[in-house]
């Protein structure tokens, strides 16, 4: 084994800056960098015996989708082996399919043992103590206390007889399990209490507004509200006796009417508005546009909020403003009216692909139209929140941190079997900031919140790393399953002349049609690998690569390979990504987040994100390692900076008085 790179130890409170990394508190601050020069070069290593580790048994994708925006982002393509194909868990009953059987091959069942399926359970990240969870569902801040509410199973780990799961926290971090907000229990959800949104209103008082499941499968919308307002946990929930509040109009499916949304004020005329997600009979995408004064009745507007041809049916739909002032660097509340410095953001989940799209553009209150600023990346034909596993996601405006907070539902990608055995399913992404990138005019940033930093323990630092082309670097950080990583990478200067010098510009590169970081080309794959074993037959690589086009100009993708990240069979491996913004003069920077089976990634300062979820059987506990690469072929990178700080466990637990 080659010896590890040591490292700067640095405290572990110390934040030290790094180019492209946003802020990281709640000032919009952070302390003064400390000037430290390069302490280790590598010398050459004799790294063929790891490259080829690398490289390995190529698994190529069976194929990928050739459909919507592939100039933007890249459809999944996936390589595992099952044990089963079980019967669809959600689609007959009218929501998006809710098992990963569908998307894995045939193929024998792997015998996990008991060690590796407890590993897989996260120590930050959030997830209910056993069972099945998915969406996130009315997210607010409620006297002191950060309310979760989401969709829970009570009665085994895969989807069914859905319930509305509750949880606080103080710092969107350290969460206690609260009993069930909402059961099925009448005859408008006694086939499920799905997705919902709150809405505080300006006297405090809270309204939620949620989709039922009827006793014949109609998908109806209902009001509940806390029944002891003065209560800061919001333990208990009335269902109000005007429910269903609202039925699908005509022309609507009877499945295909849910999720409605946080509600905002309308200025034109007082009032308030929400928005539904639907499908026409053309199979177009769209959002519905009710009006209301008082969340019992409500008025269907004979526009629509938008709508997008090919697109299947929108779930989960949200609708939020963002700043555009360089200098803000907030959120906005949901209500905050259009105008110079405001656009909004229109975000879909795709029922026909199970990904978050998002498009940022204008709202007219006169007419509830909203239009994109660019139609050529719509609602659900252009950018996504997060290129991996990611979906069901909901926003709310934290009006203490003055800031919006996301969260995603992040799914299994293992077999149903892996998961009853182990006997849960589900995470809950880490909640993240969202603001409008003021440099580029065109995506969102998403960045973890600044809370997670707390639970930073002991931190080391490498700084200037020569990375030559077929270079594989171990790096000396200790226990690795638990980890926050900052990474910014320099390329070779003239790398732009140098890349395809020979043959001219190199071919278009797709990251999830690609072979992954095995693939070589003149300029990528490189970064890092982590929950990577000592000899790299376990490995999930998270790297860069850039591709020289036709008019010279260089393009950057940012990419997340799960390919060797197992030796089971029974599991979705994928390799994910898309384009990346990189402006002149920036370096490329990454922010990682390692949490035992699950990997969340950050680049370029949250511009394009993406999440996995991985299944290793040998870098686990004490195995599990962190390297860095370059899989290039014709061009040198340097780690400028590479900060790791291994985290705390949350400790996520039951209120204490909760039983």
């Amino acid at each position: 084994m080659i010896p590890a790179v040591p490292a700067i130890v640095d405290d572990a409170a110390q934040n030290a800056n790094a180019p492209l990394l946003p802020e990281t508190n709640l000032k919009g601050r952070r302390p003064p960098a400390r000037q430290e020069r390069p302490t280790t070069v590598l010398p050459a290593i004799a790294w063929t015996v790891l490259l080829l580790a690398l490289v390995g048994l190529v698994v190529y994708p069976q194929g990928h989708g050739g459909g919507r925006a592939d100039t933007i982002g890249d459809e999944v393509a996936s390589a595992g082996r099952a044990v089963e194909v079980a019967a669809s868990r959600g689609a007959v009953q009218g929501v998006s399919e809710k098992s990963t059987a569908s998307a894995l091959l045939g193929g024998g069942a792997y015998d996990w043992t008991n060690a590796m399926l407890a590993w897989q359970r996260t120590a930050f990240h959030f997830q209910p103590q056993k069972n099945w969870m998915n969406d996130p569902n009315g997210p607010l801040y409620y006297k002191g206390w950060y309310h979760l509410f989401y969709q829970w199973n009570p009665d085994g780990a895969v989807w069914g007889n859905i319930t509305w799961g509750h949880a606080v926290s103080r710092d969107l971090v350290h969460w206690l399990h609260l009993p069930l907000a909402m059961v099925p229990d009448h005859w408008y959800d006694i086939n499920g209490v799905w997705t919902g949104s709150a809405t505080q209103l300006p006297d405090g008082r809270i309204v939620m507004l949620y989709t039922g499941s009827t006793e014949d499968g109609v998908q109806v919308q209902l009001l509940a509200e806390p029944a002891d307002p003065s209560d800061p946990l919001l333990r208990r929930w009335a269902k109000s006796e005007a429910n269903p509040v609202l039925v699908p109009p005509p022309g609507i499916g009877l499945t295909d009417f849910r999720d409605p949304t946080t509600a905002w004020l309308n200025p034109a005329d007082k009032a308030w508005r929400i928005t539904i997600g639907s499908k026409n009979q053309e199979h177009a995408g769209l959002a519905l546009v009710y009006r209301t004064e008082d969340f019992l009745h409500y008025d269907l507007l004979p526009t629509l909020l938008h709508v997008v041809q090919g697109t299947g049916m929108w779930e989960c739909v949200d609708f939020y403003p963002v700043s555009t002032e360089p200098a803000a660097g907030v959120g906005l509340d949901t209500s905050t009216a259009s105008g110079a410095g405001v656009k909004h953001v229109l975000k879909t989940s795709l029922d026909d692909d199970r990904n978050d799209y998002y498009a940022i553009g204008t709202y007219d209150p006169a007419t509830d139209r909203w239009a994109p600023d660019d139609a050529a990346i719509d609602v659900g034909i252009g950018l996504r929140y997060d290129y991996g596993k990611f979906y069901a996601s909901k926003t709310f405006y934290d009006p203490v941190g003055r800031r919006r907070v996301l969260w995603g539902w992040i799914g299994e990608s293992d077999s149903e079997r892996a998961d009853i055995l182990k006997g849960w399913a589900s995470l809950q992404s880490i909640p993240r900031t969202v603001l409008m990138d003021t440099k580029t005019g065109s995506n969102l940033l998403q960045w973890p919140v600044v809370e997670v930093e707390n639970l930073r323990m002991r931190g080391k630092r490498f700084d200037g790393l020569d990375l030559q082309p077929g270079s594989v670097v171990p790096l000396g950080v200790g226990r690795a399953t638990q980890l926050d990583i900052e990474a910014v990478f320099q390329v070779q200067a003239g790398a732009a002349a140098a890349g395809g010098v020979a043959a001219g510009a190199e071919a278009p590169y797709n990251c999830s049609a690609s072979a992954g970081a095995a693939g070589r080309g003149s300029l990528g794959p490189f970064g890092l690998l982590v929950l990577a074993d000592d000899g790299l037959s376990e490995q999930t690589a998270v790297y860069f690569y850039l591709v020289k086009g036709a008019d010279g100009k260089l393009s950057t993708h940012f990419c997340q390979d799960a390919f060797r990240s197992s030796k089971a069979n029974d599991l979705v491996k994928a390799v994910y990504g898309s384009l990346v913004p990189v402006l002149d003069g920036e370096d490329l920077s990454v922010r990682i987040l390692v949490d035992h089976s699950i990997v969340e990634s950050f680049a370029q300062g949250g511009r394009t994100c993406i999440t996995s979820r991985v299944y290793p059987t040998k870098a686990i506990y004490d195995s599990a390692r962190v390297f860095l690469f370059n899989n290039a072929t014709n061009v040198n990178v340097t780690a400028k900076s590479i900060k790791i700080w291994e985290l705390n466990s949350a400790y996520i637990r039951p209120y204490p008085d909760s039983s």
